[in-house]
């Protein structure tokens, strides 16, 4: 039986075959002082209480007290590995970023995968969105492509993100998931409809990590060296090919194995079956984003392939798992505003608001120096700016160099040729209401043109499955969404919580032994 055991199960063995021919390592305290016993704490007598200078004991649990950081609000769940980003067609006409520069140019490269809503402890195998961000250490600084395994999302506006997480996340009461928050929100929010629809798909269950697509999902836009911008989309799709979970697949892992794509991801790697994905772009002038149908920068909706086709970039490949979770995985920190000269952002207003967002988190989870920890340095080039001090500043704090600019003693400088591109602005300042733009038309073609029939039934069924836990009237509302998509979408899904509904009630009615005594549901019993 041990004979069948994988790699991340033997993980431990391996490290111990590995340092076969070395001597145990000397253990110290945190300064690096030896230690002579790890086992007993240092007391007046065998029963007598402990001292203040038992320092082995006061390092040892002070580190202990401290060992756990916030975790992420959002995408606390994850999984990293390391690798390189490898061009293989020329984009240059479209972008200066150093990272294309040339045909085989190769950039290292880190990605973290995760689920989104769940906490750190919770399961891989839940239906959720899956993050899907890429970090490219360039000689011209780090390049942090935060994006989904979904082209889309479920707002288009920042000013209800902490609202929408909310839902997602506990109620403030009971501390339980709320299907009543979840479907209240999404039901009045019909933007939601593309992301829920995609959501509830096949798609919404993905087999591990290996087996899903990315994207940056937000516009950007790429400059040229000859100043000219584009408005560009990132999407990277999985080698593997697409592979999703069945429902009862899903919830059987969630109980048996909850890390399941954290395991399968680091054994893939760990057997040297690295992971690949074919990275592609698609590009819109502002040309035609002026005359465009919709917003093209509404993250609720997708460009056309057929109209503003993939244009091959490159590949990402994953060959080396963390030698340390929490120092290469949980400490590593993307940041969308982390763009090298030639990637900027669009209007896209939750882009703009990513670009506070995430830097202030990491600045509150990991402190005001989280640059400075190896994952996250930009070790491919050098910094130097105007920053100092700060908590946990792991450098050389820019030595005596001056502090302030300008200043006349041949300091850092600003480099003209990475000013950002130039964009007209003259339109009125108001805050304006996107919730009345199209939002079914998308979700139409998606329900009608990319599903086919029994990956439609699916849908409704899943969708309905999750729904019925909400009290009727949000149900009412949300099926009334989804007749303004389609009304056989509608129909389905009605008719899924007409059946979940009917033996909901069957499985609550209450027997009662006698007058007054405690009430037993049927389900109970079981």
């Amino acid at each position: 039986m041990a004979d069948c055991r994988d790699k991340a199960t033997d993980q431990m063995k391996i490290w111990k075959q590995n340092r076969a021919s070395q001597k145990p390592d000397t253990l110290t305290t945190g300064g690096g002082q030896p230690i002579g016993d790890k086992l007993n704490l240092l007391t007046v007598g065998p029963r007598g209480p402990l001292l203040v200078q038992d320092v082995v004991f006061t390092d040892e649990m002070a580190h202990f007290d401290r060992e756990r950081i916030p975790e992420r609000v959002v995408h606390a769940k994850g999984a990293g590995a390391f690798g390189y980003f490898e061009v293989t067609h020329d984009i240059t006409k479209y972008c200066k970023a150093k990272v294309f520069e040339h045909v085989g140019k190769t950039t290292p490269i880190a990605i973290r995968f995760s689920t989104v809503a769940g906490e750190s402890g919770s399961s891989d195998t839940v239906r959720d969105p899956r993050g899907f961000a890429v970090k490219f250490y360039t000689e011209e600084g780090n390049w942090d492509l935060t994006g989904n395994n979904t082209p889309i999302f479920f707002i288009r506006d920042a000013m209800l993100f902490p609202s929408f997480i909310h839902t997602q996340k506990r109620n403030p009461q009971t501390h339980m998931k709320d299907p009543d928050m979840v479907w209240d929100f999404w039901s009045l929010r019909p933007e939601c409809l593309h992301q829920v629809s995609f959501l509830f798909s096949d798609r919404g269950l993905p087999d591990g990590y290996r087996h899903m697509n990315g994207y940056g999902s937000h516009t950007f836009k790429l400059v040229n060296a000859a100043g000219e911008p584009v408005y560009c989309k990132f999407h990277y799709k999985t080698d593997q090919g697409i592979k999703n979970m069945d429902v009862e697949v899903g919830e059987r892992l969630a109980a048996t194995s909850p890390d399941y794509a954290i395991g399968d991801l680091f054994n893939a790697i760990e057997t040297g079956n690295f992971p690949s994905w074919t990275f592609y772009i698609q590009v819109m002038t502002f040309e035609q984003a002026e005359k465009f149908q919709f917003n093209p920068f509404d993250l609720t909706k997708v460009w056309s392939h057929k109209e503003y086709p993939l244009i091959p970039v490159g590949r990402l490949v994953l060959n080396r798992n963390p030698v340390n979770y929490f120092a290469e995985v949980e400490q590593l920190a993307f940041d969308p505003s982390n763009m090298p000269p030639g990637i900027e952002p669009s209007p896209d207003k939750m882009l703009q608001a990513r670009l506070f967002s995430y830097p202030d988190t990491h600045r509150h989870r990991l402190g005001a120096n989280y640059l400075h920890i190896p994952v996250n340095c930009p070790y491919k080039a050098r910094v130097a700016n105007y920053q100092r001090d700060g908590p946990m500043c792991m450098f050389d704090n820019q030595g005596g160099a001056p502090n302030y600019y300008p200043n006349s003693f041949s300091a850092p400088d600003c480099q003209p040729d990475c000013v950002e591109s130039k964009f007209k602005v003259s339109l009125d300042v108001a805050r304006y209401n996107s919730a009345d733009d199209d939002n079914v038309t998308q979700v139409r073609t998606f329900f009608t043109q990319v599903l086919n029939d029994e990956e439609r039934d699916r849908l409704c069924k899943n969708m309905a499955g999750s729904l019925k836990g909400a009290q009727l009237f949000i149900q009412k509302r949300m099926v009334a969404n989804l007749k303004a998509v389609h009304p056989d979408y509608a129909n389905r899904v009605q008719a899924y919580l007409n059946k979940f509904n009917a033996e909901a009630e069957k499985n609550s009615v209450h027997v009662y032994s006698r007058p007054g005594a405690t009430a037993v549901t049927a389900s109970s019993k079981i």
